[in-house]
């Protein structure tokens, strides 16, 4: 096997919902290349999940080698771990500015979490305690639609999906080995087929079409008019044809896994996974 340096994969570090699910971290993956990582949204239990990955012996995801994230949009379960990752991290020795890419108003939350944060920061600063200086602070970037990031080993793309009135974005990050394409949460959106088209790996939201029926008709509205069906779902990857499809904030609405799973492979033929919490990609 290549060491984790020469290796090219994306790994969940969480596959949640806003439920409280004692078993899955809130939304939040890792797409690993050349030995860093790059951290798509930071759902409660994101720090853990990666310490539990270098635990497993992927070694960037130490973390205090956290220190680039992209946020899809900010809904709470999708930033609830932001504190924790810009002050665990620096607790155990990150000594380097962590970069942030998200929508607008990003460096709006980041300044009033570093505000909230003021005393424990200060005090940690100014006691004898070895920390560096650098590690709690946060350079932020607000992006739009297009390329955002680029170096010799990662370019990352985004594209604006329709979630409801906060500006939400899919991810696509472009190596010389792989293509990952993330959905972040969105309705049915025409232009992430095109989008994501022939990528590896499309990990993609979804709720179940059926299980929805169930629901009161105020969560029924809800939920079509901010998330992927299941048939919905299956139109896009017919569209896409990825190399895997993953499914991660899957919404049941009390239909088993195995059921959720049946309803998109009924009309989509592709290979088709429930992710879990470190599962690797």
């Amino acid at each position: 096997m290549k060491k984790n340096s020469e290796q090219c994969f994306l790994i969940l570090l969480g596959t949640g919902t806003p439920n409280a699910e004692p078993d899955r971290s809130g939304p939040s993956l890792a797409v690993v290349v050349d030995g860093k990582s790059y951290l798509v949204d930071c759902g409660p239990g994101l720090v853990r999940r990666a310490q539990a990955a270098f635990n497993q012996g992927i070694t960037c995801l130490h973390p205090k080698f956290l220190n680039k994230l992209f946020i899809t949009h900010l809904h709470s379960d999708h930033t609830a771990g932001y504190a924790d990752l810009i002050l665990t991290p620096w607790v155990l020795h990150r000594d380097k500015q962590l970069e942030v890419f998200g929508p607008e108003g990003t460096a709006q939350m980041t300044d009033n979490i570093i505000k909230a944060y003021q005393q424990d920061i200060q005090e940690r600063l100014n006691r004898p305690e070895p920390i560096d200086e650098m590690g709690y602070q946060v350079k932020v970037c607000e992006i739009g639609e297009g390329i955002i990031y680029r170096n010799e080993s990662v370019t990352v793309e985004v594209l604006l999906v329709d979630h409801g009135n906060l500006p939400a974005y899919a991810f696509k990050f472009i190596t010389k080995q792989r293509i990952f394409v993330v959905s972040g949460d969105t309705t049915y959106c025409e232009n992430l087929a095109e989008f994501a088209r022939g990528c590896d790996v499309l990990v993609h939201e979804v709720y179940s079409a059926r299980g929805l029926k169930s629901r009161e008709s105020s969560w029924i509205k809800y939920h079509r008019s901010y998330h992927t069906s299941t048939e919905q779902l299956a139109e896009i990857a017919r569209k896409v044809k990825p190399g895997k499809l993953v499914l991660y904030h899957c919404l049941y609405h009390g239909i088993k896994p195995d059921d959720l799973l049946k309803e998109i492979t009924e009309n989509y033929s592709g290979e088709v996974i429930i992710g879990d919490d470190l599962n690797k990609f």
